[in-house]
């Protein structure tokens, strides 16, 4: 049965160009004094989403709570605003894709490319992501206190990983500024490529990569290493090395074809 309020919630989709190809728009969320919760078993990601979009930009709700996720895929991404989410559960692959603004915290695991091309905002991720990990992220903290896996931070712009556990292989492959804080080991490749940006690894390093050499520690490395683990209330390794870009491939196309091979 599809009621008045259902009535009226699909209309405000169908205005957005959003609208639901099937008449019983779930409508599940518990709402009070501007806090929303609501359980997502046995809804569609299409429906999750619709449920969030609605919540954070139909009804302003600032305060969102969604259980059970079930490990679906694409879930919460593109939120675009200030407000807090809480997810309890696990994400898939590409969950909290293009946002800008939000904490979020995640109890579960989440999949690949979690965060993929981040604005701003705080993410924190209570146990593994999986590979691809904030790629192409551009502000804000994405914070995995467990393990992740390989191409973590691949091409990022910006903002701050910090990693409580292992990263994989090709970590900050082809970064190009911010920062990655790994508290366990390194995978091969650290730093492959990258342009600029900082990579600090409390554990062992397997290999580094092409053109990411270790780089000498200051005040401000200290200082910033203090200041993120304080806000996050997370255990300090003891001490960290630091790994920075050599800059031998700024200048890669103006080389001859025999220096091409010594810089390889």
């Amino acid at each position: 049965m599809v009621t008045v309020d259902d009535r009226e919630r699909r209309t405000k989709y169908d205005a957005r160009g959003l609208s639901e190809p099937h008449a019983n728009v779930p409508k599940v969320s518990d709402i009070e004094e501007g806090r929303a919760s609501f359980d997502a078993t046995g809804l569609s990601t299409r429906e999750i989403n619709l449920e969030l979009r609605w919540l954070l930009y139909e009804e302003g709700i600032g305060d969102v709570t969604v259980r059970n996720p079930a490990a679906k895929h694409s879930i919460a991404v593109g939120i675009l605003r200030r407000c807090n989410l809480r997810i309890e559960g696990s994400l898939g692959y590409f969950g909290l894709g293009l946002i800008d603004g939000p904490e979020v915290v995640v109890t579960g695991r989440v999949g690949w490319s979690v965060c993929e091309n981040m604005m701003s905002g705080v993410v924190v991720i209570e146990k593994n992501a999986g590979s691809l990990t904030g790629a192409a992220i551009r502000g804000g903290d994405l914070v995995i206190t467990g393990s992740v896996g390989a191409r973590t931070g691949v091409d990022q712009k910006g903002g701050t990983i910090l990693i409580g556990g292992d990263a994989g292989a090709m970590t900050a492959f082809m970064m190009q500024r911010g920062h990655q804080i790994i508290c366990g080991d390194a995978g091969p490749g650290l730093g492959d490529s990258m342009y600029d940006g900082t990579i600090y690894v409390a554990g062992k390093v397997k290999s580094l990569g092409i053109d990411c050499v270790e780089g000498e520690w200051n005040d401000a490395d200290t200082e910033f290493i203090d200041r993120k683990f304080s806000i996050y209330g997370l255990e300090k390794p003891n001490s960290f090395q630091k790994f920075v870009c050599g800059k031998q491939l700024y200048n890669y196309d103006s080389l001859e074809p025999h220096e091409r091979k010594l810089v390889i």
